[in-house]
Parts: C-alpha cells; sequence; structure tokens
C-alpha cells in the first residue's frame, strides 16, 4: 500500500499515526506530495487532489482520511475502532469532533493566506468559535481520552497539535485545562513523535 500524504496536513497526521500505532509502517509506503501543486500521482489516487490518499493496490484507491482510518484498521489488530456496540459509536463520535474542529482550523488557515481585502472576517469569527465550542466539547472526554488511545484520541492529538502548529493565537488550553494536559501525555508516543510537521 502507498499513502500519499503532505507532512503539514492533519488530516494525514491521523492516518500516519494510526498506521504507527497498528504496526503497518512495514505495508503502507508513505510519499510525500503538495496538493496545491496538482501532483499526477495524486490525482490518479484521488480526484479531489486532497490528502492523504491510500492506493490499497492498483485500481482501487481510498480517499479521505475517515475512511483511510477505517480500512487501516480492518487490516490488522489491535483494533482502534471497536467493532459494535456503543463505546465504537462514542469512538467514531470523538474521531468526527476531532475532525470538526481541524476542519474549522484548515478553513480558518486558508481564509488568512488570502489577501486581506479578499478576507472574510466573519468566517474567520465563526471559524474560530466552532474551534473553541468543539474544544469545550471535547474536553468533556479527556477522561475517555486518556482510557485507551483509539481512533478517536488519534484524531483529538492531530488535530489539538494543528491548533498549536498553525493557529498559536488561539488559547484552546484556557478553554480546556484536561485536554491540555493529556495531550502533554501524548507527545511521548512513538507515532506523536515521528509525525511532528516540519516548522515554518
Amino acid at each position: 500500500m502507498q499513502l500519499i500524504y503532505s507532512a503539514t496536513s492533519p488530516y494525514a497526521r491521523k492516518v500516519r499515526m494510526l498506521v504507527i500505532e497498528k504496526g503497518l509502517t512495514d505495508r503502507v509506503e508513505v510519499v510525500v506530495a503538495n496538493p496545491l501543486q496538482d501532483p499526477p500521482e495524486l490525482l490518479a489516487a484521488n480526484p479531489l487532489a486532497k490528502v492523504p490518499a491510500l492506493i490499497v493496490e492498483p485500481g482501487f484507491t481510498l480517499f479521505d482520511s475517515p475512511l483511510l482510518c477505517a480500512y487501516l484498521d480492518s487490516v490488522a489488530e489491535p483494533r482502534l475502532i471497536p467493532e459494535a456496540g456503543p463505546e465504537r459509536w462514542r469512538v467514531l463520535r470523538r474521531e468526527a469532533l476531532a475532525d470538526g474542529i481541524t476542519d474549522a482550523a484548515v478553513s480558518s488557515v486558508m481564509e488568512g493566506r488570502r489577501i486581506e481585502s479578499q478576507r472574510s472576517p466573519e468566517w474567520l469569527m465563526r471559524w474560530r468559535s466552532a474551534i473553541l465550542r468543539g474544544v469545550v466539547e471535547l474536553e468533556k472526554e479527556s477522561a475517555a481520552l486518556g482510557e485507551r488511545f483509539d481512533l478517536g484520541a488519534i484524531a483529538s492529538a492531530a488535530a489539538l497539535a494543528y491548533l498549536d502548529f498553525r493557529l498559536p493565537q488561539i488559547d484552546w488550553r484556557a478553554q480546556a485545562p484536561g485536554l491540555s494536559t493529556w495531550l502533554e501525555g501524548v507527545r511521548g508516543r512513538e507515532s506523536f513523535a515521528a509525525t511532528v510537521p516540519p516548522a515554518g
């Protein structure tokens, strides 16, 4: 399998962390691509030109990080998404909440890169509010996140780390001291340390 990714993408980081946590690094080759340049290998794997994309085999590709994570979780133990029962939906809900925070953060970053006259203060404020509401909601899950490093925890770590990386002006820790403490504990995990994006 080949995973096409960008080192600064929080969605790709989530998938890369899952690959490491599941011990799949010898089965998943990683290929760096810049999605803004529309490289042919990425377009062949994902017509939407987004990372991450997974080439499972010739002619069969997957894209969108929740789908990639679900597929990769199915191919090996340990399972990071419970197969059934209430806990499955709790884990997937945490993933969805973390991904929603990431969506708002990425939108904010992209909007901030537009020339100032084209930026929308209203949308930037709306995304900031969504981020902070999401963090407050995720704070309620901080104890559960500490119980098992499942997909919900991986997605949460990737989302919060992206806030630190691209939006340090948003003081999310003031709203979520439990999450802040939890994330500091995650920093020592191999999957987290090995996927830190480059500075700049």
